[in-house]
C-alpha cells in the first residue's frame, strides 16, 4: 500500500514508466549573494550538502546531461530523465539566457522535462510565460524555496523575501500548465513544533502539486554553524523526526506530491543532526512508521482544516 504520494509513483502514473532526474549545476548565482539582496545568502546555505559529486559547473551543461544519464542508465537501466537545475537560483539571468540553457537540455535524447529550482522572488510574468510554453510540449516544474511560512523565520534565516513573494510566484504559475513545487525546512528554533505541522495545511489549501521537507541541518561553513557553536540550539533526534514527519504526512492533502521527506547531508560537512542512517535506512523507517500507525496521507487533513475553520 502506498501511504503517500511519491515523486516516482506519480511520474509512472503520468507517463507509464519510471523517470529519472539528472542534476546541473548551470553556474547561477544567488540574489541574496550577489550584493542585489545580500552577500552571505541564508544561514544555513551551502550547497555542498545536497550537490552530486556529478553536478560540476566546471562542465558544460551538455556534458552534465550526458554523464548523468550515461550514470544513471547504467546503475538503473533508465530510459527517461528530467533535467534539474539545482544549486543556487536558477532563474536568475536574462530571460534570453535562460531559454538558452533551458532549450539545451531539453533537445538532449532522452530528456522528457525540466525542474528548475529558483526563490520566488526571483520570477517574472516574462520568465513565466517562457516556462508556459515549455509546458505545452513537455514536463516543467518550477520548484519555489519557501523554507517557511513565517516571515519570524524567514528574517531569522536572512531569506531576503517574505511568504507574500512566495504567494505572489505561485499566483502568477498556477493556472499556466506549469507544474508547482514548494521546498520547506522544518526545526528552525524560531518555531514551535505545532507551528511546522501547520505548514502542512497551509501548503495543501495552495495550487502546490510538489513538497519537499526535510529537517533542519546544521551544516559546516554557514552562519548556522557559527551560531550552532557559540550557542547550540535544539535540533530533531531521529525518532523525534519520525514521528514528526509521518505527523505531517497525515495532515498534507492526498493531492500533494511528497518529492522529499528529509535531507542527508554528507557527513564531511554534517554538524547535527547527526542519525548515523544513509537515505534508504530513513525511507524505510518512514515507512514503517506509517505501517505501525496505519495511517497515510491526509488521513487528518480535513480534521485539520475544520478545526482551523472552527477557530
Amino acid at each position: 500500500m502506498q501511504r503517500y504520494g511519491s515523486f516516482g509513483a506519480f511520474m509512472r502514473t503520468e507517463f507509464g514508466f519510471t523517470v529519472y532526474k539528472v542534476n546541473v549545476d548551470a553556474g547561477f548565482t544567488c540574489p541574496n549573494r550577489d550584493g542585489t539582496l545580500g552577500l552571505s545568502g541564508c544561514i544555513y546555505c551551502n550547497n555542498d550538502s545536497f550537490r552530486p559529486n556529478s553536478c560540476k559547473p566546471a562542465l558544460s551543461l551538455g556534458e552534465q546531461i550526458s554523464n548523468g544519464i550515461t550514470y544513471i542508465r547504467k546503475r538503473y537501466k533508465a530510459n527517461k530523465f528530467i533535467v534539474y537545475f539545482q544549486p543556487y537560483t536558477n532563474t536568475y539571468a536574462p530571460l534570453e539566457t535562460l531559454r538558452e540553457l533551458y532549450t539545451e537540455a531539453l533537445r538532449q535524447p532522452d530528456v522528457i522535462g525540466l525542474a528548475i529550482g529558483t526563490r520566488p522572488d526571483a520570477i517574472d510574468e516574462e520568465k513565466i510565460r517562457m516556462f508556459e510554453e515549455f509546458a505545452a510540449r513537455r514536463f516543467i516544474l518550477l520548484e519555489y524555496g519557501l523554507q517557511s511560512i513565517y516571515d519570524k523565520s524567514l528574517a531569522f534565516i536572512n531569506r531576503g523575501h517574505d511568504y507574500a513573494a512566495f504567494l505572489r510566484a505561485v499566483d502568477m504559475t498556477k493556472d499556466r500548465g506549469i507544474h508547482i513545487g514548494a521546498h520547506i525546512i522544518a526545526g528552525f528554533p524560531t518555531e514551535t513544533r505545532e507551528e511546522m505541522l501547520a505548514m502542512a495545511e497551509e501548503i495543501s489549501s495552495l495550487p502546490i502539486g510538489f513538497l519537499k521537507v526535510h529537517q533542519l541541518q546544521v551544516i559546516k561553513d554557514t552562519p548556522l554553524a557559527d551560531m550552532y557553536r557559540k550557542k547550540p540550539f535544539h535540533t530533531f533526534a531521529y525518532e523525534e523526526y519520525l514521528d514528526f514527519i509521518v505527523d505531517f504526512i497525515e495532515r498534507t492533502s492526498p493531492g500533494v506530491v511528497f518529492q522529499r521527506l528529509f535531507a542527508t547531508a554528507p557527513g564531511s560537512i554534517l554538524i547535527a543532526p547527526d542519525w548515523g542512517r544513509n537515505r534508504h535506512q530513513i525511507l524505510s523507517d518512514v515507512e514503517k512508521k506509517l505501517d505501525t500507525r496505519d495511517t497515510h496521507q491526509g488521513s487528518k487533513y480535513r480534521l485539520q482544516s475544520a478545526l482551523h475553520t472552527e477557530r
